[in-house]
């Protein structure tokens, strides 16, 4: 059987690395091995941070709805428990979008969670 030359693809298999590498620091975006490793870290890191920034976020709404609701006198676990039961379905991004652009309607929203007037 004839020997077969590795070299073409290889060199596009390294090609495509390298190219995936720019913007890493010294030589792991020149040499193949070590941007090929920085590569594979990178691309795990990616992975976890998207799932790390859902909870992130969340953490950052629950954060913002308890500052605002306590500030009506009322804390986040019993103004959650409010909406609830009031029968008011909005979620998490939203009141803290509300919290912080729209405190009318946040007060509203205390109000209908207290069992307070229904507007």
């Amino acid at each position: 059987m004839p020997r077969i030359k590795r070299s073409v693809p290889a060199r596009k298999r390294h090609k495509k690395i390298l190219n995936l590498a720019k913007g890493f620091r010294m030589t792991h975006r020149t040499l193949f091995r070590p941007a090929n490793e920085a590569l594979l870290h990178a691309l795990e890191y990616a992975y976890r941070d998207r799932r790390a920034r859902k909870r992130d976020m969340r953490k950052l709404w629950i954060a913002r709805i308890n500052a605002a609701s306590r500030s009506q006198g009322m804390p986040y676990n019993q103004f959650m428990h409010g909406l609830k039961v009031a029968g008011v379905n909005i979620n998490r991004k939203m009141l803290a979008d509300l919290a912080v652009r729209d405190a009318q309607s946040f007060s509203e929203l205390v109000a209908v969670a207290k069992g307070g007037p229904k507007s």
